[in-house]
């Protein structure tokens, strides 16, 4: 099922009269919800900047009705209602739109080819693709399976697969491969492409100076789901002349800011 999109309350909304001994309420339970240790009754005070006398009687009703809990030495944690609340809202969140979301965002904010894939078993799998209004001539469309080593994306995924899994599938290939994975132009040995593989996990990134196709390059990032795997790559392309996929660079900047946004949506604080 698909969640109803978060959006700021627009001026109407903001002027509209609430209850405002609710929302005092919830900023008590999101301040001891975020917090990562129990918080005691003078800490809630300051960080709240409400009277201990006053803060006590919202802590009272919230243990009441089971959102939270007291533990050692009187400090405050979540409790089942809580836990409750959290697993219901995480049986509503289907992650696939919110990626797609996230791609049409990016696609429209640079005007690049934008794809997303998913890992299908045995390589990735592109599941949405987005053309740039200076359309790319690439074989590669909705529905088209991506090698793990002669695509961005499908290095990344394999980067993230269980190291003994990663191990055979980069064994398999190199025992007899019908060209080289390249790099930057360099054509790498299993070793060295192996060093790249790490180096991919630890930076998030995966990127193609024209590596496949000569002249367009790419660069992909992970969306990661609750677990801490990859629920879906993200990648972005366009001509090597305007398309700088460098990091630190305009577009990976871009690419990294929409893949850390869509984790924290699909995980929440989790992240």
């Amino acid at each position: 099922m698909t969640p109803a999109k978060t959006t700021p309350p627009s001026v109407t909304e903001s002027s509209r009269q609430g209850i405002g001994s609710l929302e005092i309420g919830l900023r008590v339970l999101n301040e001891i919800a975020q917090s990562p240790k129990p918080l005691s009754l003078k800490e809630l005070s300051l960080r709240l900047d409400l009277s201990s006398s006053r803060l006590h009687k919202y802590l009272i009703s919230l243990s009441r009705m089971q959102y939270i809990v007291q533990v050692q030495n009187a400090r405050y944690t979540l409790a089942s209602a809580s836990l409750n609340l959290g697993m219901a809202a995480l049986k509503r969140i289907d992650p696939m739109p919110i990626t797609f979301d996230a791609a049409a965002r990016l696609h429209l904010a640079t005007d690049r080819t934008v794809s997303v894939a998913i890992w299908n078993g045995t390589m990735p799998l592109i599941v949405n693709w987005l053309d740039s209004s200076q359309v790319l001539a690439v074989n590669v469309r909705l529905g088209t399976e991506l090698s793990p080593f002669f695509s961005a994306a499908g290095r990344l995924f394999l980067a993230y697969l269980p190291e003994e899994r990663q191990r055979q599938i980069i064994d398999d290939f190199y025992q007899a491969p019908s060209a080289l994975p390249r790099f930057r132009g360099k054509q790498l040995n299993k070793d060295e492409f192996s060093a790249l593989i790490r180096s991919t996990r630890e930076n998030r990134l995966a990127c193609f100076y024209g590596d496949f196709l000569p002249d367009i390059n790419v660069i992909s990032s992970p969306v990661f789901n609750l677990g801490g795997q990859i629920q879906a790559v993200i990648s972005l392309m366009g001509m090597a002349s305007d398309t700088d996929v460098q990091p630190g660079q305009r577009y990976e900047r871009l690419l990294s800011a929409t893949t850390r946004g869509t984790t924290k949506l699909i995980c929440g604080t989790a992240v």
